[in-house]
């Protein structure tokens, strides 16, 4: 009777391509690439994002929810961040509004896309998509404050000419961004976890799942740094294609703003894709955990990262949204208000975030 032999983790296709895009991150840091050569990176963004959401699954079936959305969410927007501040420093004055651009792009993806699709995915597999309102509710609120107070305000403020803060204000904008964000955590961690757990809507979503063993801590622990490998590799390898994007848009005459829509669009596929996966077990609650976190984390540690690089980058920051892009944040705010307030969503209401996502891409390049 033959033996079975056992594949070491270590030759996992979730191993090897977080490392391989690292490694073509490594060749195609500060490099002009070829047209070859951006293919090659941009395949291994793609494989790098499959990773991450396999390991973010791993982690987070190891902690329980919410706090394995909470990881991805906050390691996602950390590396955001960074990849901002780096081409902030590197764009000079026609990087002025790629913060707001990005962050913007960020919330509306989020709280239209990712929820739009989540809950259409959960209607389809069982009519109704069920979660919990108290819980989503307090994300939105968060994500509407967020984005007002460093968003909407500097339009409207005359410290500075222009749609930019004063340093005072700016770091005001900062402050109440990181305790709010702080808040925030803490009450989705500690003191009201229960609002943010999947309901239990009597279905068997996933026996499967539902049955298996959680993950060793070595397990565990080797999926939340190959999590951190995989998001380094995405974001930097977006980076990498950057300057490719960025000659695309400028020689197609498409707006600069394009170019924080694209990035947010490829920083964000993780969490998507996690999303859909998760509303396809039943569990829609997770999938909102996912949005308005990624949401709240976009804003809430965007905003005090570029105040503390504003000492020593030069330029202005632009961060008012204009007119057209205060009626979207206002629409989604109303229309997530209705979404949410039931805790019971249909094909209708994801169709409609849907829509309004499909309105801000097509101003966004034809505004």
């Amino acid at each position: 009777m033959g033996t079975t032999k056992r594949r070491s983790p270590l030759t996992d296709w979730t191993v090897l391509v977080p490392v391989l895009a690292l490694v073509a991150l490594v060749f195609s840091w500060g490099r002009e690439l070829p047209g070859f050569a951006v293919v090659l990176v941009a395949l291994c963004l793609a494989g790098a994002v499959l990773a991450a959401v396999h390991h973010a699954e791993v982690v987070a079936h190891r902690v329980g929810e919410p706090f394995g959305s909470l990881i991805l969410a906050v390691a996602v927007t950390v590396i955001e961040v960074a990849l901002i501040v780096t081409l902030m420093a590197d764009g000079g004055d026609k990087s002025a509004s790629l913060a707001r651009d990005t962050v913007f792009a960020a919330v509306m993806i989020t709280c239209n896309g990712i929820v739009g699709v989540s809950l259409l995915v959960g209607a389809l597999r069982n009519r109704i998509a069920v979660f919990n309102p108290e819980g989503s509710g307090a994300a939105l609120a968060t994500v509407a404050t967020l984005a007002t107070l460093s968003l909407v305000l500097p339009t409207f403020t005359t410290s500075k000419p222009g749609p930019e803060f004063s340093t005072g204000q700016l770091t005001f904008a900062a402050v109440a961004s990181l305790a709010l964000y702080g808040l925030f955590v803490a009450v989705q961690t500690v003191r009201h976890r229960d609002y943010f757990l999947p309901v239990d809507t009597g279905r068997d979503a996933d026996p499967q799942e539902d049955h298996a063993a959680p993950p060793t801590d070595r397990a565990a622990l080797l999926s939340l740094g190959l999590l951190l490998v995989a998001l380094v590799a995405v974001v930097g390898d977006a980076k990498a294609v950057s300057p490719t994007i960025e000659t695309a848009v400028a020689k197609a005459g498409l707006p600069q703003a394009v170019v924080g829509v694209i990035i947010a669009l490829l920083v964000l596929l993780p969490e998507t894709l996690a999303a859909v996966r998760a509303a396809r077990r039943d569990r829609v609650q997770t999938s909102l955990n996912l949005a308005y976190g990624s949401a709240i984390a976009s804003i809430g540690l965007t905003i005090p990262a570029i105040a503390l690089a504003s000492i020593w980058l030069s330029g202005p920051l632009m961060l008012g949204l204009g007119p057209v892009h205060m009626v979207l944040l206002a629409l989604t705010v109303v229309v997530s208000t209705l979404t949410l307030a039931p805790g019971r969503a249909t094909l209708l209401q994801g169709g409609v975030h849907i829509v309004v996502l499909a309105a801000y891409l097509f101003l966004a390049v034809s505004p």
